[in-house]
């Protein structure tokens, strides 16, 4: 859900630099192929990563929730010298087809995609993550905040997406069991006094946190 006028959504994108050819084949080639085009990062959300990676000076990337590989592509772009991302899926064909692109692309020296419950895959990761991106199942993301927190660099960013639901998130009683986990997740970080936290509303909605100190 669009929450601007579509004019004005238009506008935002035509007047944001746009993404390179190379993902906008390959969200092309998601709309064929995978389906379920919706769950892709928009090229305005996509060139937001991008720069919130480069103002961090990123050395690792967490991302939760692979599917095509598109956030992945844009925000490993802007890694520092020998920065790496680590990207999370659970599911077997989208994370073949985004590591194929990823290969195609040449960047498989800097994106690892990891199949898996993400929360088990980042359990052992000891160096401090400059960014962490959630973007998969709904009524995980309190679980991954907690899990990531203490692994934040000092100056690193958790972004999390889709914390408005569509506009459900206003009455989250009456919605689907992910939009009441997201109601929690957001109630949680207003609350949590480590952090600071803005809710952008960014397309479905974007948090932006950081430590309080």
């Amino acid at each position: 859900m669009l929450f601007a006028d579509p004019a004005v959504e238009r506008y935002a994108e035509d007047h944001s630099t746009p993404l390179p050819a190379a993902l906008d084949a390959i969200v092309e080639e998601t709309e064929l192929e995978l389906g379920g085009a919706g769950m892709m990062s928009g090229p305005v959300v996509a060139r937001l990563l991008d720069i919130l990676v480069h103002a961090v000076r990123a050395q690792l990337v967490v991302e939760f929730g692979t599917f095509s590989g598109v956030s992945a592509i844009a925000m490993a772009g802007r890694l520092a010298p020998g920065g790496r991302l680590i990207t999370c899926e659970i599911d077997r064909t989208r994370a073949a087809f985004a590591r194929q692109r990823i290969e195609q692309l040449g960047l498989a020296d800097r994106i690892e995609v990891r199949v898996g419950p993400a929360l088990e895959t980042i359990a052992d990761l000891a160096e401090p993550i400059d960014l962490v991106f959630i973007d998969a199942d709904k009524q995980g993301y309190l679980d991954y905040y907690e899990t990531v927190l203490p692994k934040l660099a000092p100056h690193g960013l958790i972004v999390a997406d889709n914390t408005l639901r569509q506009g459900r998130i206003i009455d989250p009683a009456r919605g689907d069991p992910g939009t009441r986990a997201m109601a929690a997740f957001n109630e949680r970080v207003r609350a949590d006094d480590r952090v600071v936290a803005t809710l952008l509303t960014l397309r479905d909605g974007i948090t932006i946190i950081r430590r309080a100190t």
